[in-house]
């Protein structure tokens, strides 16, 4: 009861002052880092929650946090509870009701299948009828769903990636699934012949951030915010800090879909 309560808890990253209106995001509690660092239930770093103090920042409005678990999301979204999910896609989503506006893509979200040192060998989804995959409770899988739905493949739900990773690491099943992102920092600090391995690429999807639609959210002016962030450079140097990239052409930012 204690932790489904402190998962709700409203989180907020400084004190709002009378008659300001906050911006109010929401982190799913599955997310770690490099994505989000959660200290004490607040978010104190990662590559999104610097996005989202930005964000908030250069929108002069106060950032709030509501953290929650990932089968709840889309329900906080469509109560009006929450303004603003970053890190998402429309197909991770598909109840979502309302009037949002998404913003272009800001990140390249690239989803492996991950076995341990002593099983390296490339290998294709197709091939693994049978198996125990190893996923994150609510996590959606577009590209394995079929073979979930029809047991082909059959899913050990973790709470959270690193999670996931560890269970893993000591050979609770062969194959996981699992970002670049959290698989590279999960290996930063492991010897060679202990870090886990990327077998095959399963899915790319782009990510960005989605606005509610209301008279009190400055939408509009919130995406035009995130366009600027991607095109000047910011959101790479937020990346460069915990030693990645988005994925995404240096350039330009991806056409909005």
């Amino acid at each position: 009861m204690r932790l489904l309560a402190l998962s709700a808890l409203l989180l907020t990253s400084g004190a709002t002052h009378a008659g300001e209106v906050p911006l109010r995001f929401s982190i799913a509690d599955a997310w770690a880092m490099p994505l989000v660092r959660i200290d004490d239930h607040q978010p104190s770093g990662g590559i999104i929650f610097d996005i989202m103090q930005s964000m908030a920042a250069q929108a002069n409005m106060t950032a709030e946090y509501r953290v929650v678990p990932v089968q709840r999301v889309e329900r906080v979204l469509n109560s009006g509870r929450v303004d603003v999910r970053c890190y998402t896609t429309q197909s991770w989503m598909p109840s979502l009701s309302g009037d949002y506006t998404w913003s272009l893509p800001l990140l390249i979200q690239r989803d492996l299948l991950i076995s341990t040192p002593d099983n390296p060998a490339p290998r294709s989804p197709e091939t693994l009828s049978g198996e125990t995959i190893g996923t994150v409770l609510g996590y959606v899988y577009p590209t394995l769903q079929a073979d979930f739905d029809s047991k082909v493949l059959h899913r050990d739900d973790a709470r959270s990636e690193v999670q996931v990773l560890e269970k893993l690491q000591v050979h609770r099943y062969r194959y996981a699934v699992g970002s670049q992102w959290s698989l590279d920092w999960f290996n930063h600090n492991l010897p060679d012949d202990q870090k886990l391995r990327s077998v095959a690429v399963i899915d790319e999807q782009s990510v960005g951030c989605l606005v509610r639609n209301d008279p009190g959210i400055p939408a509009q002016r919130l995406m035009r915010i995130l366009l600027r962030m991607r095109m000047s450079g910011e959101i790479d140097r937020i990346l460069e800090r915990y030693k990645t990239v988005s994925g995404l052409p240096a350039d330009q930012p991806a056409a909005a879909r």
